[in-house]
């Protein structure tokens, strides 16, 4: 068995009728906050990383937030929606397409050259699901007031975006 499907048994364990009430409790909906802070707190782990060498923090963050994905992909399971798997083999395909200049016959001479590809097969990809997009709006001002409040609960008062001073 490899690590991460010990850790999937373990996030099944904890959702189990007999297994933690408050892991029971959780949906797509209450996870939300917590993922948001889990993202925040990787993001704290990278700069920790970059202005001390020390990776800790990263590696705690990370498996924190992997909890997140895994909890999702569970909750989804039992709902009847998708396993981890299929978020997996979604994911695989997804860089499999998105990168024909290294499982294709695509060349390209330059990292400008693969994000204008990449933009191309995600347009491509994106056809006829143009209105997921109208959500986003949305859910970044859901994100930010999230992010907002988690500031708060951990004493740092509300989150000031860093302002351009045009430098």
């Amino acid at each position: 068995m490899t690590k991460f499907e010990e850790f999937e048994n373990i996030i099944a364990r904890l959702r189990a009728p007999d297994g933690c009430p408050w892991d029971r409790e959780q949906t797509h909906m209450s996870l939300k906050k917590p993922c948001i802070e889990e993202a925040a707190e990787v993001i704290c782990g990278i700069n920790i990383l970059d202005q001390t060498g020390d990776p800790d923090n990263l590696k705690e963050e990370l498996g924190d937030l992997l909890m997140q994905v895994v909890m999702h992909a569970r909750i989804a399971e039992e709902e009847g929606y998708f396993t981890m798997d299929d978020v997996i083999q979604t994911i695989i395909d997804k860089m499999i397409r998105r990168h024909p200049h290294v499982f294709g016959e695509a060349v390209v001479s330059d990292s400008g050259e693969v994000l204008t590809k990449w933009d191309e097969i995600k347009k491509q990809e994106k056809a006829g699901k143009e209105w997921t997009e109208d959500y986003l709006p949305a859910a970044f001002e859901e994100a930010k007031e999230l992010i907002d409040a988690a500031a708060e609960r951990k004493g740092f008062g509300k989150y000031l975006p860093v302002q351009d001073d045009g430098e």
